[in-house]
């Protein structure tokens, strides 16, 4: 089996490939969502979070507006990664995670990989319509009760959001529970910790 690139690596791919800061932080939340997942699974969490952090580095060059099966995203990233060595349980996992790639989501990785990757969007814009604009202050029902609302968040797809859930054989609710708490531990680094209270400030 060959070796794990390091995360730094995976890091600094991520990096070349996306400017947006938004897309870099969408990458973080999953990658924090799988490595979640991977504890509560008994699994490898720097396997599985490595499939979350790298699962969109080519979007930003290759976005597939006509969602082709087989070239620009992600069929252009596995590319990437396959040139670089990278196992194909993640590459796999990778080309799941896109619906219209028509590739079989078999294993578990794949399964979580595609759960998280629309619920972590959906969660970040209910973090950001809260005044504090932090991820602390939301939970599942707000967030399910968002998505109901087909106006907010539009480019999130709720189909995925619920088959992801019933794939993954889980609660829709409780997942959405688990995966806001997995990114609120990596709150600071997603800008979604909220602006601390200063109760010293003047109030005049």
């Amino acid at each position: 089996m060959p070796a794990l690139p390091s995360r730094d690596e995976a890091l600094a791919l991520m990096h070349e490939y996306t400017a947006s800061e938004s897309l870099r932080k969408h990458m973080l939340a999953v990658e924090a969502a799988m490595r979640a997942y991977a504890v509560q699974y008994g699994e490898d969490p720097e396997r599985w979070g490595l499939a979350g952090l790298i699962h969109d580095f080519d979007y930003e060059r290759f976005p597939n507006a006509s969602r082709s099966p087989d070239s620009e995203h992600p069929s252009a990233g596995v590319g990437i990664l396959r040139e670089r060595g990278w196992p194909e349980d993640i590459l796999d996992a990778i080309m799941g995670h896109a619906a219209y790639t028509g590739t079989a989501r078999e294993t578990r990785m794949a399964r979580t990989l595609f759960a998280v990757d629309e619920l972590s969007g959906l969660i970040t814009a209910t973090a950001l319509v809260k005044p504090t604009k932090s991820v602390h202050d939301v939970e599942a029902k707000s967030v399910l009760k968002k998505m109901k609302d087909k106006a907010f968040a539009k480019g999130v797809s709720r189909e995925d959001v619920t088959l992801g859930a019933q794939e993954l054989g889980v609660d829709l609710e409780q997942h959405t529970q688990f995966v806001i708490g997995a990114m609120r531990g990596v709150a600071a680094t997603l800008g979604l910790a909220g602006a601390p209270a200063n109760p010293s400030a003047p109030t005049a």
